[in-house]
């Protein structure tokens, strides 16, 4: 048995849900993350969210306590100026719709940059979120995308995680300029590999050697997968036992703890022996019975070895079409 952090050398965390929940750390996010990066990993962050430049969000990280210098963060804004600098001219002017972050990632591409409503036709609309996007703005994006403008979305995550609740995110604002437009934006963010690429290119570490870490699947998972990364996929943020089991294959993360912590820990991934999985001396199968399939898990009262058991048991049955994935999730909340 080998510990997460032994495994790779770099890691590209996700930061909302898995590091913070807006200003407060996720709990034991901090000193784990802290060990890995004094056991001499590499250490990287990768996010949606594109409302702050990433000086400032690195900021933040160190008042909370990390060790990182501001180009360890990249965020969607940086993606979608990335993106916008292979398709359209240096000096073009962009309608940057969101955070400062959004304009920041702009300026430093080398496009003329506009944030309220443009003199001239633009010839890009990014749009990233921003606590403080305005209904105006979100017309000002649909006039120009109205008028030809290429529109990028850095993100269509609906949902944002804050130290309140669950907040709409940029996805959300999105969907609201759709509705006033013709076409779909190009997305750059998660679930896309960009910022998972650009992260590992900094990093100076090739992807297969970098776990990503994250909280939800659509995002974090699929595109830590699409650019050639392993997830741990841990339970601080949004997507919970239930989702996981219910996800499909795509988006099925190779890892699964409760927090951070897992880092350090040993981690065995369960194996398949005949009709049921073990982890050391626990096992876990599916029997049928009369009232239709029931998960059974014995040898372990560990909630994390419970779930990764019945993961692997539960994503068998529903692959082989034993049972669904409505029934997969009933197994698992019958089996407590």
């Amino acid at each position: 048995m080998t510990s997460l952090r032994d495994s790779y050398d770099a890691l590209v965390f996700d930061l909302d849900g898995v590091i913070y929940r807006g200003p407060e750390p996720v709990a034991h996010a901090i000193t784990a993350v802290e060990a890995a990066r004094s056991a001499g990993l590499k250490v990287a962050y990768a996010t949606n969210n594109a409302s702050r430049p990433p000086a400032q969000v690195a900021e933040h990280l160190r008042d909370l306590g990390l060790t990182l210098d501001d180009d360890a963060v990249v965020n969607s804004s940086m993606a979608g100026a990335a993106f916008l600098a292979q398709e359209i001219e240096q000096d073009s002017l962009v309608l940057a719709v969101g955070g400062e972050g959004v304009r920041i990632a702009l300026v430093d591409k080398g496009f003329e940059v506009a944030t309220g409503h443009p003199k001239k036709r633009p010839a890009a609309v990014l749009q990233g979120y921003g606590p403080q996007v305005t209904a105006q703005d979100l017309a000002d994006a649909a006039y120009a995308i109205q008028g030809g403008a290429r529109w990028v979305a850095t993100n269509t995550d609906l949902t944002l995680p804050t130290a309140l609740g669950t907040a709409p995110g940029n996805g959300s604002l999105v969907a609201a300029v759709r509705a006033a437009v013709d076409r779909d934006p190009d997305v750059v963010g998660k679930p896309g590999p960009l910022m998972y690429t650009m992260a590992a290119e900094i990093l100076g570490v090739a992807p297969e050697k970098t776990l990503g870490v994250g909280d939800r699947l659509e995002t974090d998972v699929a595109g830590a997968a699409a650019a050639g990364m392993d997830c741990l996929h841990v339970l601080t943020g949004v997507h919970g036992p239930a989702d996981l089991i219910a996800a499909p294959t795509e988006l099925r993360p190779r890892f699964v703890a409760e927090d951070l912590r897992a880092l350090d820990q040993n981690y065995t991934e369960p194996q398949q022996d005949s009709g049921s999985w073990s982890i050391g001396s626990a096992r876990a199968r599916l029997d049928d019975d009369a009232s239709g399939p029931r998960l059974r898990i014995e040898g372990t009262d560990d909630s994390q070895e419970r779930l990764r058991l019945a993961l692997a048991v539960l994503w068998k049955a529903v692959d082989t079409g034993r049972i669904d994935s409505a029934k997969a999730v009933n197994c698992w909340v019958t089996s407590k």
